[in-house]
């Protein structure tokens, strides 16, 4: 068995392995925290948690995982996630988001403790008042919490 060990990472060693590993999305600009995993000294996975991006969401006790991105270890998600989770909690938060695309399974989520909360957007940022050139998957998203 793999010996996982959690670690803490600067954004700028996050966003760096985002880059490199990330399927879908792109380094984030800020956070709150961000949790590494590795394995024999070697970062396997990253977890970014930062403010809802979503204002309506941002009520100071709610964070938002921006992303959560491995290189394919087993368990590496779920470990990070849950992490995620006690460490938001440790600071005070009483909620913790993310959103997955709709075509993910959450398995990862499931198995750390989150609720799935049903479809959440989607779609295009792109408005003819405010032109945006889309970088990132436009499909539905699925909403996930843990609550406490």
């Amino acid at each position: 068995m793999t010996n996982l060990i959690l670690q803490p990472i600067t954004l700028k060693e996050a966003n760096r392995f985002v880059a490199d590993y990330h399927r879908h999305h792109k380094p984030v600009t800020g956070c709150k925290f961000c949790i590494g995993l590795n394995v024999n000294g070697k970062v396997v996975g990253v977890a970014i948690v930062g403010r809802p991006v979503a204002r309506m969401l941002d009520d100071g006790w709610t964070a938002e995982v921006l992303r959560c991105c491995t290189n394919g270890i087993k368990n590496g998600c779920s470990m990070l996630y849950g992490a995620c989770w006690r460490a938001a909690r440790a600071m005070g938060y009483r909620r913790l988001i993310t959103y997955i695309l709709d075509t993910e399974p959450g398995i990862s989520l499931q198995a750390s403790g989150w609720q799935c909360l049903g479809q959440a957007g989607g779609g295009s940022w792109h408005r003819e008042n405010r032109p945006r050139v889309d970088t990132h998957p436009i499909n539905q998203k699925i909403l996930w919490e843990r609550r406490g």
